[in-house]
């Protein structure tokens, strides 16, 4: 019945879209929420991979606001702009776990498919085996590599997977506490299965986000991600996860982009609803002046996941790359009247305000962005940046003082101190910052090649110097093409 429901809009390529609602906890129990969030997410991915040119599945991000609701079916659709829900249950009796799923139109809210299933609570891996089969109803439409590739996505060991949706619970909290959890986790699934390519993946990423997200020394975690990164890839080269992964090694700590190109479009051919490698595909483009080849891209990712507040964040910062600041701010506001709370929306309000000639806005979305995140030094040393090109230099100054004191008692990326002196218009001391940072693989020196408030120094010949030491492609930027002042 299930593929009768995709048969009848596919016709002349129409595409449809579909939503998974979040598992209902029937127990109300926080001890397995995790659960309910892990099958919540493997349905996605399993739905997503049926047949990507003609269904599209919305991302984790949008439909996770629709845990708990009292919306309507009808209403979420609308909201969502999709064709067909996924509503399920979980729920825990004794020693064992059932789960109720059901597909509903949304246009007249007829249930076209419904079943439940029972497993002993001791095996989860088998549930999720059996979730998965609202994907297998439509199995014809897949090629026999893809269905290869879904069936190797998780690993037989019921432990291991049950630590891997426990790392993932942890690691959609995005905060360093989490983190670690998510961290813990997925080294317990690697050495319960150690070719379980999913969880070396994600360990990968778990460590790799720290440096930008966390102001983590990059030097610290390094290894650790280069090691996930492989062991996913060899496990699993045709999981998209693991070329991510790989990816964003190459990207972020070993310079190499063209590597990283590779591996990220490898991964967006592998899962084409995978959002969160389309945007950063579209970051790298960005970054390598490619702007027009990026939007699609940052297009797609929102279109996958349109309630994500990152999908709007990056697509501010590539807005912004791209010198398009009314469109950064645009893209930067959206993130924040999505969450209110997501720091990254307000830094890049701040950022785009301040090239558009609002200091005083900036500045106060600067100092919104660096409560939320702990003080990260990115909202910081662009507050500093503005305060010294605006000749406010004794605040700036003050600025430049706080992170060198806290750089003598934790790690602060020695960029934020050159982006401050760069905006006191101290060259010398803002190359030797930079310097510091190529020392210690500083992941920040990946936005000089495109960043507006370095334009003034690209006629150095230690800007070119340094761009050379990295193997950044050096981009062309005239000055006419920024504002001035």
């Amino acid at each position: 019945m299930l593929l009768w429901a995709w048969k009848r809009p596919v016709e002349s390529g129409t595409r449809v879209t579909i939503a998974v609602l979040p598992f209902d906890n029937l127990n109300r129990d926080a001890e397995i929420d995790y659960l309910a969030s892990g099958l919540t997410e493997d349905t996605i991915v399993s739905l997503g991979r049926i047949d990507p040119e003609r269904v599209s599945v919305i991302g984790r991000t949008s439909i996770i606001v629709y845990r708990g609701t009292t919306k309507s079916l009808a209403e979420i659709g609308r909201e969502l702009g999709a064709d067909y829900l996924v509503e399920s249950s979980l729920r825990a009796e004794s020693s064992h776990l059932r789960i109720t799923a059901r597909l509903v139109r949304v246009r007249d809210q007829v249930q076209v498919w419904s079943d439940s299933f029972d497993r002993n609570a001791s095996s989860i891996l088998g549930l999720q085996q059996e979730i998965s089969s609202i994907a297998e109803q439509v199995r014809t439409r897949l090629s026999p590599e893809r269905q290869r590739t879904l069936a190797r996505r998780h690993t037989q060991n019921a432990e291991a997977y049950d630590a891997f949706l426990r790392g993932r619970h942890f690691l959609n909290q995005r905060t360093p506490d989490a983190i670690q959890r998510a961290i813990e986790s997925f080294q317990r699934a690697t050495i319960l299965d150690p070719t379980y390519a999913l969880a070396w993946a994600n360990l990968a990423m778990a460590y790799g986000s720290s440096p930008l997200n966390s102001d983590v020394d990059p030097r610290r975690v390094s290894p650790q991600v280069r090691e996930a990164a492989v062991r996913a890839v060899a496990a699993n080269p045709d999981l998209a996860e693991a070329q991510h992964a790989l990816g964003h090694v190459d990207w972020a700590f070993e310079w190499d982009w063209p590597a990283a190109e590779a591996a990220f479009r490898r991964a967006t051919e592998l899962d084409p609803s995978y959002s969160l490698v389309h945007l950063i595909l579209a970051h790298l483009l960005s970054q390598t002046g490619r702007h027009a080849e990026a939007e699609p891209f940052m297009r797609r990712a929102r279109e996958l996941d349109p309630l994500d507040p990152l999908s709007y964040a990056l697509s501010s910062q590539v807005a912004f790359q791209a010198s398009d600041y009314a469109a950064a701010l645009q893209h930067a506001n959206r993130a924040i009247a999505l969450d209110q709370e997501f720091w990254i929306g307000h830094q890049m309000r701040g950022q785009a305000l301040e090239q558009l000639g609002d200091d005083d806005l900036a500045l106060k979305a600067l100092s919104t962005a660096a409560r939320l995140s702990g003080q990260n030094s990115k909202p910081i040393s662009l507050t500093g940046y503005i305060l010294g090109r605006s000749g406010r230099t004794a605040e700036a100054r003050d600025v430049l003082g706080a992170l060198q004191m806290a750089s003598r008692q934790r790690y602060v990326p020695p960029y934020a101190l050159g982006l401050v002196q760069a905006g006191l218009g101290d060259a010398d001391a803002a190359f030797q910052s930079l310097d510091r940072a190529y020392v210690v693989r500083d992941v920040h020196l990946m936005f000089l090649t495109v960043d507006v408030k370095w334009n003034r120094y690209r006629t150095d010949p230690r800007f070119g110097d340094l761009l050379a030491r990295c193997g950044f492609t050096t981009i062309d930027r005239r000055p006419g093409k920024a504002i001035e002042r």
